[in-house]
């Protein structure tokens, strides 16, 4: 891993920043390009360089840009981030790609008094007298808010559950569990699997023995189809729901008709082109749309390139702020680009208005997320 990760650090380095002696503000970022969220890293890691390109320099000062690969290992995601901080003193790192992984580097962030933009949710800040992480996704008990308030609208009372057995899992669980008293739902089945399972058809026999009226999927990426395969070989004709981390292109590939019709909270800018003209995202939106597409030649189709590109625009409205007080490269900068993440006031983004606050982890609102439906192979926005 070490070899790997630091020829990918050469690389990068060379391609997307100035050499390190010209550098005034050096990021650190941190995603899953190999390992079984890599599905959902990789779309995080083209989001990061269309960021870097949509704005190379703040003020007048160079960005230099170092990415690293954390294999899907929550370890190797600490082992980076301590790299990042203590090696190649970055001013700020942003990561990745599972919400596993995002913890262990939010944990190294705190300790070590360096801020953070976390790209995958979090359920809670670390431990720490000062807080030094925030986080963009919208939070878990959100989308799950979402999807329970749309499943009240299409009558469904009785729903099965099954997720990944990790952090994610629990988070959509909890959000789910904690929407029944408002959307009169039940929750009835908590089934769970893990992200290198290659069969779900125990778990699914005991949520179709409750006979639910919808599912709801607590997963991500390619892995978050399996159930919906194993649902329609098993001839359940109920509604599904989840959550924007099912908003991938192999998902799409993967599930095909059996994820066909399913329902999903994700932020407005799935659906850009479709949004009304005077919609906070349209604009940004496509923008983003545009600078990926000239990135990378391909268009982007998924949300997580999003989450990159909106962490890349918190960063450089902050520094922006920070550069007035204090010189990058030392404790005071860092202090302060900490100081003015969670002093944001209104920033629209691609995925929500951010807002943040010290003692919150995230900065969002219901303005962060529409319900987008699977219909032909693509999400269309269904409000």
């Amino acid at each position: 891993m070490r070899q790997k990760t630091l020829g990918l650090l050469a690389l990068v380095a060379g391609i997307f920043a100035a050499p390190a002696a010209q550098a005034d503000i050096t990021i650190g970022f941190v995603t899953s390009l190999s390992g079984n969220g890599a599905s959902i890293g990789i779309p995080y890691g083209r989001g990061i360089n269309a960021a870097y390109e949509y704005k190379k320099t703040i003020n007048g000062e160079t960005i230099r840009l170092i990415q690293l690969d954390d294999g899907s290992d929550p370890s190797a995601a600490t082992r980076n981030a301590r790299k990042l901080v203590e090696e190649e003193k970055v001013d700020l790192i942003i990561g990745t790609a599972t919400t596993p992984s995002t913890i262990a580097m939010a944990a190294v962030a705190s300790e070590l008094k360096v801020p953070m933009i976390a790209i995958s949710p979090l359920g809670k800040l670390p431990d720490s007298p000062e807080q030094w992480v925030v986080a963009v996704p919208q939070p878990a008990s959100l989308l799950v808010k979402i999807v329970a308030d749309r499943m009240k609208r299409d009558g469904m009372k009785n729903i099965g559950y099954i997720g990944f057995s990790d952090a994610w899992g629990d988070l959509v669980y909890n959000g789910a569990k904690a929407a029944e008293p408002t959307d009169g739902i039940k929750v009835q089945t908590n089934e769970r699997y893990a992200r290198t399972d290659t069969s779900v058809t125990a778990q699914i026999l005991k949520v179709m023995a409750a006979r639910p009226d919808a599912v709801l999927i607590g997963g991500s990426g390619t892995q978050g189809a399996l159930p919906l395969i194993t649902l329609s070989e098993r001839g359940f004709k109920g509604n599904t729901y989840g959550t924007v981390a099912l908003v991938n292109p192999d998902f799409v590939t993967v599930g095909g008709k059996a994820a066909e019709g399913i329902q999903v909270s994700a932020g407005p800018v799935i659906v850009a082109e479709q949004l009304p003209d005077d919609h906070f995202a349209k604009k940004i939106a496509l923008d983003f749309r545009a600078v990926y597409q000239k990135t990378h030649n391909i268009p982007t189709t998924d949300g997580f390139s999003a989450y990159s590109f909106d962490a890349w625009l918190i960063f450089a409205n902050a520094a922006e702020r920070a550069l007035k007080t204090a010189k990058p490269g030392t404790a005071e900068f860092r202090t302060a680009l900490r100081d003015a993440i969670l002093s944001t006031k209104e920033l629209p983004g691609v995925h929500a208005v951010y807002n943040f606050k010290p003692g919150a982890v995230t900065g969002v609102d219901e303005r962060s997320l529409v319900v987008v439906r699977l219909t032909g192979g693509a999400w269309k926005y269904a409000p």
